[in-house]
């Protein structure tokens, strides 16, 4: 079975397109082990302006680059087959490229800091099976929201801690040769924080895979295809800027999960096919991860 997860401010950027990589991952929803440890690489590139529905001249935005690394390390314990918590602790690597609003001149600012850990509870006691399932919890103010180099809305953490409520479900087709999947997961601000609040954030993912090819030493090979759909409402406060906030987002998503014993291994590549954005926002041509899990 594969698893799958779980100063002044002028056109803002990364606010487009960070969290959808919270679904749609391979190896991180509950399957019947007791401990599951994972480590998540993602990537985001960020070089084009976009203004409503399609590309804008560069010159309209005075952020002209962002690119994200993102380093995520998750456990996940799972007390009953009908309980379980999960933590995730992120570290981003940004490069960010913006016009000064004093000078006027183009430069670069480069910064890696810790980010918002999530912590949250999981029940998975509607089947036996664990097939279906809600997950709710928190995510905590502790990314560094204060660089200096920064907007807000481009900041490693947001500043604020956020209600996270989400659920899932997999199920099976075509004679049990074939599985599917949707996932979604709600990102609601509870407070502002300096004159920021993030604008609310719905991410959900819908995918398909055959039974997969079954390897020497038992390996397993399952591709998948998959769709995500991200929603982000306007940020708000003086220190936003929500003429330059908020997006629909779609994206399609062909990816593909070893499986050895207790060992996972998934990698993505992510490529938007629809992209409606407020204001002017800068967003990428692709977008990927590759996740390793162990179960124990």
């Amino acid at each position: 079975m594969v698893s799958v997860s779980l100063g002044s401010l002028s056109a803002h950027a990364c606010a487009c397109g960070c969290g959808i990589f919270d679904v749609g991952t391979g190896g991180l929803l509950p399957n019947g082990a007791r401990n599951t440890v994972s480590l998540q690489y993602s990537y985001l590139d960020q070089p084009r302006n976009w203004a409503g529905s399609s590309s804008a001249p560069a010159a309209q935005n005075d952020d002209k680059h962002i690119r994200s690394e993102f380093y995520l390390a998750g456990w996940q314990h799972m007390f009953s087959r009908a309980w379980g918590l999960q933590v995730e602790v992120p570290y981003t690597a940004r490069h960010f490229t913006t016009t000064d609003d004093d000078t006027g001149v183009v430069g670069s600012h480069d910064h890696g800091a810790l980010g918002d850990i999530r912590i949250m509870g999981m029940y998975t006691g509607f089947s036996g099976d664990m097939s279906s399932g809600l997950v709710f919890g928190f995510k905590l103010a502790t990314g560094d929201w204060r660089y200096k180099g920064f907007d807000r809305d481009t900041a490693i953490g947001t500043g604020t801690t956020d209600i996270l409520l989400g659920g899932y479900h997999q199920t099976y087709f075509g004679t049990g040769s074939w599985g599917g999947f949707a996932q979604t997961q709600l990102d609601q601000a509870m407070n502002t924080r300096a004159g920021y609040r993030p604008g609310t954030e719905l991410d959900s993912a819908f995918g398909i895979y055959p039974a997969g090819w079954t390897l020497a030493g038992g390996a397993q090979v399952t591709p998948i295809i998959q769709a995500l759909v991200s929603l982000r409402a306007k940020d708000h406060g003086v220190n936003a800027a929500p003429g330059d906030s908020g997006y629909e987002r779609v994206l399609v998503s062909p990816a593909v999960e070893l499986k050895v014993h207790a060992f996972r291994l998934y990698a993505d590549v992510e490529r938007p096919v629809f992209q409606h954005v407020n204001g002017n926002q800068l967003v990428p041509h692709w977008q990927g991860k590759l996740l390793a899990s162990i179960n124990f």
